[in-house]
């Protein structure tokens, strides 16, 4: 298994997994699943700065994927980032969500960000455990601020100082 940098030719792989949980899960709050133009633009926005990684297994097949992202727009956030992890779920329960998380705070403590934050559906138990295993400390719970599949979602914010 490699973790790198994702390039133009990984959005389709990309898509196909993040679309999966866009349809299927509330791994992420999205309710449409993304064109494959838009998720060509989110591979460019994704560059320098706030990259995005991908996990490969060793014929090349992307079965993972992590981003780093602005934490929010006023400049006094610049130093603080939230990560994204996504993983086939083929692939799960293997160790390649650790890996792509890992490689994010690398890469965020390397460019001299100061803190990681992730939001979690607080009901994505996996994902929870994935960023406490990770030195993620549950900082607080958004009570029911999301709404999928006809229920009220809660939001675990999770945070690791680098």
């Amino acid at each position: 298994m490699d973790v790198r940098l994702a390039t133009s030719e990984d959005a389709e792989a990309i898509r196909a997994i993040y679309n999966a949980e866009v349809t299927g899960s509330t791994a992420t709050f999205d309710l449409r699943p993304r064109s494959a133009h838009a998720q060509r633009a989110w591979v460019e926005h994704h560059q320098g700065a706030h990259p995005a990684l991908v996990a490969v297994a060793d014929d090349q097949t992307v079965v993972g994927f992590g981003s780093l992202s602005a934490f929010r727009e006023r400049p006094a956030y610049a130093t603080t980032v939230e990560d994204s992890v996504y993983v086939d779920s083929r692939w799960r329960n293997r160790g390649v969500g650790r890996l792509l998380l890992e490689a994010l705070v690398r890469l965020a403590t390397d460019q001299g960000f100061h803190t990681v934050i992730a939001r979690v559906a607080a009901e994505n138990e996996a994902s929870v455990i994935l960023h406490r295993r990770c030195r993620f400390e549950l900082v607080g719970v958004e009570r029911q601020v999301g709404r999928k599949f006809g229920r009220w979602l809660d939001v675990a914010v999770l945070q690791r100082m680098l």
